[in-house]
């Protein structure tokens, strides 16, 4: 299940009303240098590094309508000894954690990795993501009336 992890430190100074608008801007700031790591896992459970990827900068943008960041990242396969299986995206404070699949319909996946990931050292990948900001803001909020709560 893929995990969202720092909006806390990405609001903790804000004075502002949090809304759709605020968060969204401070997650466009947040993800401006953001990479993607894909790591496939030893028979020991160890973490291998198998690609890293790096943010198309003009690929980064807020749909007002549909309340969403949507963004591309891109970067070179150098180690293909493991099977892709997690995979993180990292901004300043805010990052994105989940389980991925070269495969479709492989059950518990919340990733499938685009055709580009061939599996061939060298071979550039690209893949895209999407932050809903609206189911974000709803747990901002979720946390920041808790916080209130207990000071």
């Amino acid at each position: 299940m893929r995990q969202e992890q720092g909006i806390e430190s990405l609001i903790q100074h804000q004075n502002r009303l949090l809304s759709a608008s605020v968060l969204s801007q401070l997650l466009l700031e947040d993800l401006q240098h953001c990479s993607c790591r894909i790591y496939g896992k030893t028979t020991q459970e160890v973490p291998v590094l198998l690609a890293e990827l790096n943010l198309i900068t003009d690929s980064l943008y807020y749909d007002k309508f549909d309340q969403r960041i949507d963004f591309t990242l891109t970067g070179d396969i150098i180690n293909t000894e493991f099977v892709p299986l997690i995979y993180s995206v990292d901004g300043q404070c805010f990052s994105l954690k989940g389980r991925c699949s070269m495969i479709r319909r492989v059950c518990g996946v919340d990733l499938y990795l685009n055709s580009s990931y061939t599996a061939k050292l060298g071979d550039r990948v690209r893949q895209s993501f999407s932050i809903s900001v609206k189911d974000l803001l709803k747990k901002a909020i979720k946390q920041q009336a808790g916080s209130d709560f207990s000071n």
